[in-house]
């Protein structure tokens, strides 16, 4: 941790007064949030850090913070991000792309620690917070994915995290603004109930494990938003397996396949040529649609892109 900024003299003061009206804001002698139910103490805004993780990438663009990001792991397809952000993406180094076949990033704290962070946005199977403690090294997490669950998911909560993330970055005006352009997004997104049943699973490509999502996930109210009821609302979990037999006895008139990476046509495949899934009224209608993961998991600006997608693929 670095130490506590200095008293400013007179002349510092004004130079500072300079920055502020011309922008930036000035940063904060030191502050604590809370993040998946851990206080966590900053002197200043960080100036480095590591990115474990494509979801917080939103909302540091949107801060104009992505050039304090100095090395990244795991996958950011292009899909996600517009021409800018691919750009700022692109100038940052890659630690490691490798995953386990669930897609949990795979990656050592010493590689993560090379980098000298003042902060890791994201955990991985072997770094968390815990590990990174004795390092004097602050870990955020997106609170939808923290350990045990984040409490009631909804999606009005990716402009708290907005704001959220304005205050550890140094950029509570920009994040109030963007904060009210999200808060009205989603509200012109929003669709009556139609009827309609759905879920959104994670299947294993090439056979295994397929997952679905429950009312502890970002799934949830994305469908409930789109206008569908979950045939999963009965369970509280974010994630867990499912049987074939279990997904034919919902039996959901439309599906949402999750996805991190590669060609979303073996997605559908995976659960079109699994035994039994043409007695699925989704998948004989054909009302599927892949998403990459992050259109609806955590909430983020791009769970708001991943319901229009979904109002759009299934009707207005």
């Amino acid at each position: 941790m670095r130490p506590l900024l200095p008293l400013l003299t007179s002349a510092a003061l004004a130079l500072s007064c300079v920055s502020a009206c011309a922008g930036q804001e000035p940063a904060p002698a030191g502050f604590t949030v809370t993040n998946c139910g851990a206080q966590v103490s900053f002197d200043r805004p960080p100036e480095r850090i590591v990115l474990l993780h494509s979801a917080p990438v939103p909302f540091l663009h949107r801060l104009g913070v992505m050039d304090a990001v100095v090395a990244r792991a795991g996958h950011y397809p292009d899909a996600y991000y517009d021409e800018a952000t691919r750009a700022e993406l692109a100038a940052i180094p890659v630690l490691t792309e490798r995953t386990d076949s669930s897609g949990h990033l795979q990656i050592s704290r010493e590689v993560v620690l090379a980098q000298r962070p003042d902060l890791v946005l994201g955990v991985a199977d072997t770094l968390d917070r815990a590990t990174l403690a004795a390092s004097g090294v602050p870990l955020l997490q997106e609170p939808a994915l923290c350990e045990g669950g984040g409490g009631e998911v909804r999606l009005q909560d990716v402009a708290a995290q907005m704001e959220f993330y304005g205050r550890v970055l140094g950029r509570q005006e920009q994040a109030g603004v963007a904060a009210r352009e999200l808060t009205e997004r989603f509200a012109a997104l929003r669709r009556e109930a139609s009827g309609r049943t759905a879920a959104v699973l994670y299947p294993t490509i090439g056979g295994g494990v397929t997952y679905a999502y429950g009312t502890g996930s970002t799934a949830h109210p994305q469908l409930e938003a789109a206008g569908f009821t979950n045939v999963f609302s009965d369970v509280s979990d974010r994630v867990f397996e499912v049987t074939r037999e279990e997904l034919l006895v919902r039996n959901p008139d439309v599906l949402v396949l999750l996805h991190s990476d590669g060609d979303p046509a073996a997605v559908v495949e995976a659960v079109a040529s699994a035994p039994g899934a043409q007695s699925l009224t989704a998948v004989r209608s054909g009302a599927v649609l892949p998403l990459l993961f992050n259109f609806t998991e955590p909430p983020t600006p791009l769970a708001l892109e991943g319901l229009d997608r979904i109002v759009e693929r299934f009707g207005r």
